[in-house]
């Protein structure tokens, strides 16, 4: 949720980002008219009421015809303040409803335009010449199941399409990529988290999901709770109407968790493999922070996002990703994209956002504030943010970045402690 008050004070600021996304300007009009409404409708409801408790202190010391005219005017009146008070909620829930669709303010620098609208902001590692090797790569399914590693056959069988079991190597190697994520979490002061994967509606919405709109989450109807695609928002609500202690730095969580998408909008797109899938494991790094040290925090962020990817030894960029593609919280995200050489392109592996104040106004997490001398101030709203350490997809990169001729693949360095000093993974004999 936005902070109504500087969007007052600076509706170009808005109407700016407003173009930025592709979204509307009028919107800005629009909140800036609800709490105006709102505001009259409050100051009309105090100032009746106000005049009922006047009119009623009179009755009492009134006699006669007086007292009978007073008792007929604060009857009147005990009917106005029912309704300024009905108006005034109900302009109350307008502008709260146009505050809870209005999307987060964008920073200065960040691409306008679409999906297709981002901006490359380095390139790290080059992709293997894998013609100058003399062989043609396999893509990661073909290595993964000759390898003996995924099964999509009898995912399909029990789950439906876009299923899949892991095995042998192949969940070996989804644990062991957690579990490097997990170490170098616990080596940043991560406080590692096993989160639910299953929330109340309110802790969806506070987090910034629609929960009513959104086709990619799982809703269970029965029970009216919300199956997580990232343990982001288990994180986010875990703090729900608290006041941080934030004195000694950010508080940094470290979640783990299975996650659910229904990938609705994505028929015909990556059907083969496990690049696009419906169940996948997630290591989601998630901060709380004061909102001046957002920015500072989100590099560092990335920074352990690139920590991991070198450790991997992949070849990857990184991007800003355009306004209108950051979804309703962000106020900046960067991706990084590995290579992926069957496809002869860069997809997504990690994904990092700065969501400022935006989560914390809807779900009440403020900080305790210092005045300069020291004295305890008021409180105010922290930034969160989150990104990602290790996700199912990273196997689709190794696999095909690592692969040697005979199809078998190379183990990264800094992996094979986790595998127990494998080297090279080879199909099972």
């Amino acid at each position: 949720m936005i902070d109504i008050k500087d969007l007052i004070e600076n509706p170009e600021h808005y109407k700016a980002s407003q173009r930025a996304r592709g979204a509307s300007e009028a919107a800005v009009d629009q909140l800036i008219a609800a709490h105006e409404t709102r505001s009259a409708a409050i100051t009309r409801f105090e100032s009746l009421r106000a005049e009922q408790k006047a009119n009623g202190k009179k009755v009492a010391q009134a006699q006669g015809e007086e007292k009978q005219q007073l008792l007929q005017a604060v009857k009147q009146l005990s009917q106005d303040v029912k309704t300024a008070e009905a108006e005034s909620a109900h302009a109350q829930d307008e502008l709260r409803s146009l505050q809870a669709s209005f999307p987060n303010l964008i920073h200065e620098g960040v691409p306008a335009g679409g999906e297709d609208d981002f901006a490359t902001l380095r390139h790290e590692g080059s992709p293997r010449d894998f013609a100058a090797e003399g062989f043609e790569p396999k893509d990661h399914l073909e290595l993964a199941e000759a390898l003996g590693a995924v099964d999509m056959e009898r995912g399909a069988k029990v789950s439906g399409a876009r299923f899949y079991f892991l095995k042998g190597i192949g969940a070996r190697l989804e644990l062991a990529i957690m579990q490097m994520g997990l170490d170098q979490a616990l080596e940043a002061d991560f406080t590692p988290m096993m989160t639910p994967t299953l929330v109340r509606p309110d802790t969806m919405a506070g987090t910034g999901f629609d929960v009513e709109h959104d086709d990619e989450i799982y809703r269970l109807e029965r029970d009216d709770m919300y199956l997580v695609g990232t343990s982001e928002v288990a994180l986010a609500g875990y703090h729900a109407d608290e006041i941080l202690d934030l004195s000694a730095g950010p508080q940094r969580y470290a979640g783990w968790s299975t996650c659910y998408r229904r990938e609705a909008g994505s028929h015909g797109k990556d059907t083969r493999g496990i690049i696009r899938v419906h169940q996948f494991n997630k290591l989601e790094m998630f901060v709380y922070c004061s909102a001046s040290e957002s920015k500072a925090e989100h590099e560092r962020l990335l920074a352990w996002e690139e920590q991991m990817l070198a450790k991997l030894e992949l070849p990857y960029r990184v991007i800003d990703t355009a306004a209108g593609d950051l979804g309703l919280s962000a106020a900046r995200k960067f991706d990084c994209e590995a290579w992926v050489p069957t496809q002869g392109t860069y997809r997504e592996l990690t994904s990092t956002s700065d969501t400022t104040t935006f989560q914390a106004r809807r779900l009440n997490i403020r900080e305790r504030t210092l005045n300069d001398d020291g004295s305890r101030g008021p409180t105010a709203p922290v930034a969160t943010l989150n990104g990602t350490l290790a996700t199912t997809r990273w196997i689709v990169a190794i696999l095909e970045n690592h692969q040697q001729a005979d199809g078998s693949v190379r183990v990264p360095e800094a992996l094979r402690p986790y595998l127990g000093g494998l080297e090279l993974i080879q199909a099972p004999q």
